[in-house]
């Protein structure tokens, strides 16, 4: 009997258990139909909705027949206004981009088709397309079943950035802004304008130009470019003795080798805002890694890019570019250029060329300092970019050859400078 009792008690809590789930879904379910009904309605119906209110108990209360008659005629045009809520916006839409990838200040053109596949014609709409920060609006007229509608539009390009073009969204309202029903179509566009750069002929930049790389002052018992003959010693490699020589001397003799580096290309790129002046200088700063960046990429080298906290994805020009795009300036207790080459000389210890790239607002002593703090036996030049209108400079700082930017353009025949 105990037994009996107690499985009628459990599937009793079962049942309210599952009676409270079902209430439960059900009130969320009618959460969610009573959120989309009210996020119909605009601010400036709400006022009226209260004022209709009030103006009617007022109305009543009062025995002002005014205010009641107003009331009414507040309570119409709201009833008129939802009126205009009625209808499809069944739309097919198509979100088209020319180019998803342009310059700085090259035209961006995209255009939105709208088609209505169904069988019932699609009452007047307005179209919103948010681009980036700002948003077009359209106005669709009538379109009949299996009619479609175009519309151009540019995007401005003036700056480097990350348009995030779309989501489309059909809008139905009224005349008055009272009331408007949204619906999102298609998914949004990446729009990435990538910064200016500007090309480099003739020397490779890597300073690193055979195959099997540029041999060192550095011996190694095991590389690739053959140095002398020693004697063995212990815990010298046996494969590595030369027996004809070992026959000769009566001594065992081992290869010695100079030590090879592989070409890689490391930039650091400072986007601490406490390194520039101001905007025009970190895009200038940008621009010139960029470039950089693509000749190396060119020339067959690993690319790697640190800037503050984190690298940037290098493996090709366009993965380059689309990164340096949305790239912003880092926090203030992520450090400047001194704290940057320590980040690279922590995580990039083989690294066989490093430029490092910052504002004018840098002092030599901070460059001196970030230099030092490079790994031992790479090759060091730092580019400083400065306010335009500034003359094209270079000097040594340490064992890093120091060129002084002020336009984009003076860059190549800087670096010729260095290369020479």
């Amino acid at each position: 009997m105990a037994t009996e009792a107690l499985g009628t008690h459990a599937a009793a809590q079962d049942r309210r258990a599952g009676n409270g789930r079902q209430a439960l879904t059900v009130l969320r379910a009618a959460g969610r139909v009573l959120g989309r009904m009210l996020g119909v309605v605009r601010p400036a119906a709400w006022v009226l909705i209260g004022a209709a209110l009030v103006l009617w108990t007022a109305g009543q209360s009062l025995g002002w027949w005014e205010l009641t008659v107003t009331a009414v005629v507040i309570t119409a045009v709201l009833l008129l206004c939802l009126l205009f809520l009625i209808g499809r916006t069944a739309y097919d839409v198509a979100l088209d981009l020319n180019r998803t990838r342009v310059v700085v200040g090259e035209r961006a053109v995209g255009a939105l088709t709208l088609s209505n596949t169904g069988t019932r014609a699609i009452l007047p709409s307005r179209v919103l397309l948010p681009v980036g920060n700002g948003r077009g609006v359209f106005d669709v007229q009538r379109l009949a079943a299996g009619e479609s509608a175009e519309e151009l539009f540019a995007i401005p390009t003036s700056r480097r950035a990350v348009v995030k073009v779309g989501p489309v969204s059909v809008v139905r309202g009224d005349p008055l802004g009272l009331f408007e029903r949204v619906h999102r179509r298609d998914e949004p566009v990446d729009l990435f304008v990538h910064p200016r750069t500007v090309l480099f002929d003739g020397q490779s930049l890597g300073f690193l130009r055979d195959l099997e790389g540029l041999p060192a002052t550095d011996l190694s018992p095991d590389d690739v470019s053959f140095h002398a003959l020693r004697e063995y010693q212990a815990g010298d490699d046996l494969r590595h003795v030369h027996w004809k020589s070992t026959a000769r001397t009566g001594h065992i003799m081992v290869r010695q080798y100079e030590e090879t580096r592989r070409s890689h290309f490391v930039i650091g790129l400072s986007t601490s805002p406490a390194d520039y002046r101001d905007a025009d200088e970190f895009e200038l700063a940008i621009s010139a890694a960029g470039s950089l960046g693509l000749r190396a990429l060119r020339d067959s080298q690993r690319v790697e890019v640190r800037v503050q906290e984190r690298a940037l994805p290098a493996a090709t020009g366009k993965q380059f570019l689309d990164a340096l795009s949305g790239l912003e300036h880092s926090r203030a207790r992520a450090g400047g250029i001194v704290e940057l080459a320590g980040s690279v000389a922590a995580t990039l210890a083989l690294a066989s060329v490093v430029v490092l790239v910052c504002g004018s607002r840098v002092d030599p002593a901070e460059l001196r300092t970030a230099c030092s703090r490079l790994p031992f036996g790479a090759r060091v030049l730092a580019v400083v970019v400065a306010p335009a209108g500034t003359a094209p400079a270079l000097r040594r700082i340490g064992e890093a050859d120091v060129i002084t930017v002020g336009a984009l353009e003076q860059l190549p025949l800087a670096l010729r400078k260095v290369l020479a």
